[in-house]
């Protein structure tokens, strides 16, 4: 590097670029950031063979700048990162950072030097950076922070951030430990790439400082998955082949972000999501999902997910994003320990628990699913017009309801005989057991569906249906179709379902809210579908349980009139019928 100098500079000033370039190791010589004549990049001066009076100069340097600055200070005033989730208070570029900006925001001439009395001339006519990834412009909301302080009292405010006395000595931060450009680039050495100051493979620069709970047992950290070489390559101009080795570079950047909170390659942010999740990398194609009739319709909305949102303010604006549901920070592989619990995929992402209070980390599935059909529904009109009518799933699987789908604990009824081997009165399920994918070998999860309400299986709401195992196959998944058709419970599911009433005429498979209901009339999900299912023309109400396999319907079912049912009165009507 002083061979570029002139030897009539003074031995005192020698000493101190000598200084400089040892704490910068390598040769700028070889760099892009070698703009005189000798150069290797398009950007390089026409006639001038001085590499290092582009940035430095002995003598007459810009005040308030370090390391004897080169060129004018700039004048601008530029917009700083920002997000709902920093914890640091960037400003105006200071110190370091207001180096790199003298080029690289590309207001100021790159030949526009303090010790020449004329701009230098550049090859072409260049006069201001070029447009591309190099010129950041004055709007830096979309680059990672500069200019604030990282100290001991931020990384305990923010606890995933490293502290600074743990940093690997390649980050250096300027005085009062603030942190520059320089903390993640070194602008005389590019043997990493991009001027890193240390390599970045396996995200080895970021985790330096930023230490994401999970993820070092997550999926994008240890999947060996690479482009498949069809459709758009997602990691065009990546400096790595696999997922784990681009680490955070598969979803984030640390310059020129198209969605500036979180830095995101993209700014509709599931493209950062499906352009990997669409069988190009992953070996699912999600994409193909959520392009079904039934779906969580993540592409319909854009900018509205916010990580710092609070689902129990319930002021949050609908949406459904991909994030709502998975942490990529966490998400992998593992399969659940069993329902409620969350299985990999959906690790580390908030919730609402069952008193209606945000928690962080949801460790049961429903936690996760009540954010967006709890208190907080995004559903606005009911599925099925019932005697009773509620929206918010968390109150129709509460516990201490007269009956529920045994979701959140196992069920209240101890007497199911309809139900096929491998379920019992203790078993629980998840919502993903009804609410999934339809296609056995595509991806799990209620991405998207062919049947109506998200479903796994056909299930047939329509009053005069016709019984067959696939109108009802999603209740055939647990109920025995054989016990039910038989009577075996002792009451007359054959005669109905042959009389073409549906499942759901009396039955709500999700539960009945005990705010709304009580044991005596909706035990067994009994919540009438009231365009089917009307009061007897006696005025009765409309189900009394008596007991074990005994009750009391007064009702008026296409058109036709039911009395009590019973053990007797059971065999009694199946006799005359027969």
């Amino acid at each position: 590097m002083v061979k570029h100098i002139s030897i009539y500079l003074p031995a005192a000033v020698l000493m101190i670029l000598f200084v400089f370039s040892s704490a910068f190791p390598g040769s700028i010589s070889l760099t892009k950031h070698n703009l005189s004549v000798t150069g290797p990049g398009a950007n390089k001066a026409a006639t001038e063979d001085e590499i290092c009076i582009f940035c430095h100069v002995p003598h007459g340097a810009t005040k308030d700048i370090p390391f004897l600055w080169n060129h004018s200070a700039q004048a601008t005033t530029y917009t700083p990162y920002a997000s709902s989730t920093l914890h640091a208070t960037p400003g105006q570029p200071t110190g370091a950072s207001r180096q790199c900006l003298s080029c690289h925001d590309g207001t100021i001439a790159l030949g526009g030097l303090v010790s020449r009395p004329d701009e230098v001339v550049f090859v072409g006519g260049i006069r201001l950076m070029p447009p591309g990834e190099s010129n950041l412009g004055t709007d830096l909301s979309d680059d990672h922070p500069v200019s604030f302080v990282y100290d001991t009292s931020l990384a305990v405010s923010n606890t995933e951030l490293e502290l600074p006395s743990t940093l690997p000595e390649q980050i250096k931060l300027e005085d009062d430990r603030i942190l520059q450009c320089t903390a993640c680039h070194n602008p005389h050495d590019d043997a990493f790439n991009n001027f890193l100051v240390m390599s970045n493979q396996y995200s080895g620069l970021c985790t330096a400082c930023h230490s994401r709970t999970g993820w070092v047992l997550s999926s994008h950290s240890a999947s060996n998955a690479q482009w498949n070489g069809q459709g758009t390559d997602p990691w065009a101009g990546a400096d790595y082949a696999t997922v784990a080795e681009n680490g955070c570079n598969n979803c984030h950047t640390s310059h020129s972000a198209g969605g500036k909170q979180r830095l995101l390659h993209y700014a509709f942010e599931e493209d950062n999501c499906l352009g990997c999740h669409n069988s190009n990398v992953a070996s699912k194609n999600i994409e193909m999902q959520v392009t079904k009739q039934y779906k969580h319709p993540v592409q319909n909305y854009s900018n509205k997910h916010d990580a710092a949102e609070s689902f129990d303010s319930y002021t949050v604006p609908s949406h459904v994003e991909c994030v709502d549901c998975h942490n990529p920070h966490q998400a992998n592989n593992s399969q659940s320990p069993g329902p409620p619990l969350v299985s990999g995929a959906n690790q580390g992402v908030s919730g609402i628990d069952s008193n209606g209070q945000k928690i962080a980390n949801a460790q049961n599935l429903y936690s996760i699913c009540s954010k967006c059909h709890g208190q907080n529904n995004v559903i606005t009109s009911y599925p099925v017009t019932r005697e009773i009518g509620q929206l918010d799933t968390q109150l129709e699987f509460a516990p201490g309801n007269p009956s529920y789908h045994p979701v959140q604990t196992v069920g209240n009824n101890p007497d199911v005989p309809s139900l096929l081997s491998g379920f019992s009165s203790n078993t629980i399920i998840s919502c993903t057991d009804c609410h999934n994918n339809d296609e056995a070998a595509g991806p799990k999860g209620p991405h998207g569906s062919s049947y109506k309400f998200l479903l796994e299986k056909n299930y047939n709401t329509n009053d005069y249906t016709t019984e067959s195992p696939y109108e009802y196959d999603l209740c055939y998944k647990c109920h025995s179709r054989a016990s039910l058709l038989s009577d075996q419970s002792g009451f007359p599911h054959k005669e109905h379902l042959d009389d073409r009433t549906p499942c759901s005429a009396c039955h709500d498979p999700h539960g009945i809210s005990s705010l709304q209901g009580n044991s005596t009339n909706n035990s067994h999900l009994i919540n009438f579908d009231i365009t089917i299912v009307q009061p007897s023309n006696r005025g009765d109400r409309y189900f009394e349980d008596l007991g074990r396999f005994t009750g009391q319907c007064f009702l008026s079912c296409h058109g036709r009139n039911h009395q009590r049912w019973g053990y007797d009165e059971f065999n009694d009507w199946k006799g005359k019928k027969n």
